[in-house]
């Protein structure tokens, strides 16, 4: 006698989700806002404790500043300076899933000052007018070798009390700032993260013939 087989079910795949965590922001009219930031491979949210040492080196009040995020990620840094009062926030990005992310967050925010490009950071930075900016995020993908490209283009984008924020896995020396006519004014080591905030060298002192 035939057993009635029971019939296989097809195999359905099973969708891989995106895992994502939270960061905040941690000063400003947004201040303790947590955003959704996806995991991405070499994605590297600045952690909480630089980026409220960046900001106090920066005085915290960034009413009216000028501010473009060439290597934007998460976006976190440009959203911690629109929070607190930037006029003018430039984000760019290469990657459309977390450009789609960061405009997201733009609508969640109603951060009408923030404005989001889809691009390669340092040609945008090569394009801004000279001394232009008040202040420029340098984040880099750590295994990448834009650091020097970027921080040469912003040094000239830089306005003469601008600075220059920068992230990179190893730390950054005076004779490397100044061979780019920049000047070391602060810097931290969290992990494997060394922060810099870099400013226009000063002009020599005429000497007297």
């Amino acid at each position: 006698m035939n057993k009635e087989r029971t019939p296989v079910k097809p195999r359905v795949p099973r969708i891989k989700r995106v895992q994502s965590h939270e960061i905040r922001i941690i000063g400003g009219q947004w201040k303790r806002t947590k955003l959704q930031v996806a995991d991405k491979p070499g994605l590297r949210p600045t952690p909480d404790r630089v980026r409220e040492t960046l900001f106090n080196w920066l005085g915290q009040d960034l009413t009216g500043w000028r501010c473009l995020d060439v290597f934007a990620g998460t976006g976190v840094l440009g959203f911690e300076a629109a929070s607190r009062g930037a006029k003018q926030v430039q984000l760019v990005e290469h990657d459309a899933a977390l450009v789609a992310q960061l405009k997201q967050v733009q609508t969640q925010l109603h951060a009408h000052e923030v404005q989001i490009t889809r691009g390669n950071g340092v040609a945008v930075l090569r394009q801004a007018l000279a001394a232009s900016l008040d202040l420029i995020f340098l984040d880099p993908p750590f295994e990448s070798d834009l650091f020097a490209p970027a921080v040469q283009a912003a040094a000239q984008a830089v306005s003469p009390r601008g600075w220059i924020y920068l992230e990179a896995p190893v730390a950054w020396t005076a004779p490397q700032a100044q061979a780019l006519g920049l000047q070391l004014h602060r810097h931290l080591k969290a992990g494997m993260v060394h922060a810099h905030l870099l400013q226009r060298a000063e002009p020599a002192p005429a000497v007297a013939g």
